[in-house]
């Protein structure tokens, strides 16, 4: 039993020396073990790591499992794997390494990397923060050696106050510069300033390298060749490539565009903006910041300024025609100059959508007769987009070209012809003015580089609560009552004209609704004539009979007597009286005639046979025979008139009654 009890002894007090003695070390798989000698024959002469197994830490890791040291000359520091989530970015930062460069930011990679220390270190690896970054993935580290930060917290050994404090300081800057997560530019992305977004492109700004020369503003693009292996950056992902081809630190030329970037944030910050849109119906005329220095490509004749290549600093000849483009307006502007026809208005209550004409009021004119009118106007102009360049180097923007050359100039020329008009003669003949305007104004606008396609003029006006331009609208209110005076005196003649033609055509109606009628009284009367003429014919032929007759008669009573032939010859003679009278009652004022012949006849037959008493027994009516003796009175002129006019059996017949 006592030994048994010396032997635990042993052994737990074995296991206390062998583990107060860090003889043997255990690491579990998922970290790593950082050495630490705690004495021996010599010390580290400069740095931190030590190379030769001096006393500090040394270069190597432990992985998994058990370790074995010499007892109590050893400490071993077990840390976590370092480990980068998809899609994220982690930095190194290294404690022991070269000295940097003067005006160098970052630590310059080796082709060894950072897993072996020991390699790194004999590579030339420069202490402080690294150009090498980390991607997605798990690596065992040296955090002695290495602190790696990442979004989520710090990997590594902090040894001293001031080192925490200089780690979280870069941890901070990384985060504002969005710096854990890569450049990731799409089609459409939204800034802070615009809700809906835009066609977005990346502008480099390095923070590392040779200075920019004194007179740049913008680093010239550098490394961009892939064929290149040796300085080809891969769009500034490739630090030590960027360097040994010349690329300078500061805003870079070279753009970003739609990708994904996994870019060194504290090499380089990104700034986003629009992509360049020239619309159709526009050019863009570049004014480049950079370049070099080119050839005057302007032509002869033009010295307002110089044109020049593509490459070089200044405006370039060719224009950018319609579409997008991933330019650097760091680097450069792009001036937007139409070619569709654009309109300027002289009137402040219109501006177009363009502003070119903003700023521009009706001209102010004197007339001939003193008059002080307002006109409004409007210019169409083209510019032919060769020659935009020619524009933009001689004015800067077409607002300029506007309001410094077209406004003075086109307000002066209509000033001078108010001067030789009246207003109303402006107002009459403002197609005439109109029209020579345009023809004379061509040449003048030609000299700028521009197309003039029209003249459009307003009518003149007076303006508000101005005496003059009371006298010109009381002016202009005469003319108005006078053109209305005489279109009233037209519409009267043409009223006139108009109740003519209704009249003449009332008849018309009239004589054709009554045609017909008219017609059968004309062949009525014709037939009364046919037939009067025919009982004429008769008459006398009878008459002539009746006399040959009686001649003969007279001849064969002769004896008996003259006085019997006279008789007879004075009885034809009636008789063919008679029937000339019938004729002639039978036509024009004797069918009168004949109506009142034949009422008449009609009367004195009556009063035979019905045996009426001519004149009555009893006579009413008040003295001079009023009343029924009228009546008695007529019937007896009736009378009268029918024996006169009856055959002369008949007029005796009346005469015995």
């Amino acid at each position: 039993m006592t030994w048994l009890v010396a032997t635990s002894v042993s052994v737990a007090v074995l296991a206390l020396l062998v583990y107060a003695s860090r003889a043997i070390v255990y690491i579990p798989n998922d970290r790593v073990g950082i050495v630490e000698r705690l004495w021996g024959a010599a010390s580290i002469a400069r740095g931190l790591i030590a190379l030769k197994g001096e006393v500090g830490y040394q270069p190597a890791v432990l992985r998994g499992g058990l370790h074995y040291f010499f007892p109590f000359q050893y400490r071993v520091h077990k840390a976590e794997l370092v480990t980068i989530p998809q899609g994220e970015i982690g930095y190194i930062f290294a404690r022991d390494g070269h000295d940097l460069l003067d005006g160098q930011a970052l630590g310059r990679t080796v082709d060894t990397g950072v897993e072996d220390v020991a390699e790194f270190l004999k590579a030339g690896g420069q202490k402080g923060p690294q150009r090498m970054i980390l991607r997605e993935g798990t690596y065992a580290l040296n955090v002695a050696q290495f602190a790696i930060i990442t979004a989520s917290h710090v990997h590594g050994l902090l040894l001293s106050q001031d080192e925490r404090g200089t780690i979280e300081q870069m941890g901070t800057v990384l985060s504002q510069r969005g710096g854990f997560s890569p450049v990731v530019i799409v089609g459409r992305q939204s800034t802070a300033n615009e809700e809906n977004g835009h066609d977005m492109l990346g502008v480099v700004t390095i923070h590392d390298g040779p200075v920019l020369p004194p007179d740049e503003i913008v680093a010239p693009r550098a490394g961009h060749d892939p064929a290149n292996k040796a300085t080809f950056h891969n769009n500034f992902q490739n630090i030590d490539a960027f360097l040994r081809a010349g690329g300078y630190r500061g805003r870079q030329h070279q753009v970003l565009v739609e990708g994904t970037y996994y870019i060194n944030r504290l090499f380089a910050t990104v700034d986003f903006i629009p992509k360049t849109v020239v619309p159709v119906g526009f050019v863009g005329v570049v004014v480049s910041y950079i370049g070099k220095t080119g050839a005057d490509r302007s032509g002869e004749g033009y010295s307002h300024g110089e044109l020049v290549d593509s490459d070089c600093r200044g405006v370039w000849k060719e224009p950018l025609l319609p579409g997008k483009y991933a330019f650097n307006t760091y680097a450069g502007k792009i001036q937007l100059v139409p070619t569709t026809n654009f309109i300027l208005k002289w009137t402040p209550e219109v501006t177009n959508v363009h502003k070119f004409d903003e700023n521009l009021t009706e001209v102010s004119l004197i007339t001939k007769d003193a008059f002080e009118p307002l006109l409004p106007l409007s210019v169409v102009v083209h510019i032919d987009y060769r020659k935009a360049p020619l524009v933009v180097q001689r004015f800067g923007d077409i607002k300029r070209l506007v309001d410094q050359t077209l406004d003075p100039m086109v307000s002066a020329y209509f000033k001078n012809i108010g001067q030789t008009k009246t207003l109303i003669q402006l107002i009459q003949n403002r197609a005439d003015i109109q029209e020579i305007a345009g023809v004379d104004m061509k040449s003048r606008f030609a000299l700028y580089n521009l197309e003039l396609q029209e003249v459009l003029i307003g009518t003149p006006h007076g303006s508000a609560g101005n005496a003059s331009g009371s006298r010109i609208d009381a002016l202009l209110n005469q003319l108005r009552d006078r053109q209305v005076a005489l279109e009233q005196v037209a519409t009267f003649e043409l009223q006139e004209q108009s109740t003519a033609k209704e009249r003449s055509l009332r008849e018309a109606r009239a004589k054709t609704d009554i045609q017909a009628e008219l017609t059968n009284s004309m062949i009525h009367i014709q037939i009364k004539r046919n037939v009067g003429e025919a009982a004429v014919v008769e008459a006398d032929r009878r008459a002539e009979v009746i006399r040959i007759d009686a001649d003969a008669e007279r001849g064969r009573l002769t004896a008996e007597g003259s006085g019997r032939a006279s008789a007879i010859a004075a009885v034809g003679k009636a008789e063919a009286e008679a029937i000339q009278a019938k004729s002639t009652a039978l036509t024009g004022e004797g069918a009168r005639l004949q109506l009142i012949n034949t009422l008449g006849s009609q009367f004195a037959d009556a009063i035979r046979d019905g045996q009426v008493a001519i004149v009555p027994k009893i006579v009413l009516g008040g003295e001079g025979g009023n009343g029924l003796g009228s009546l008695i009175q007529l019937a007896s002129s009736l009378l009268a008139e029918k024996v006169d006019n009856a055959e002369p059996d008949r007029k005796l017949a009346v005469s015995q009654l």
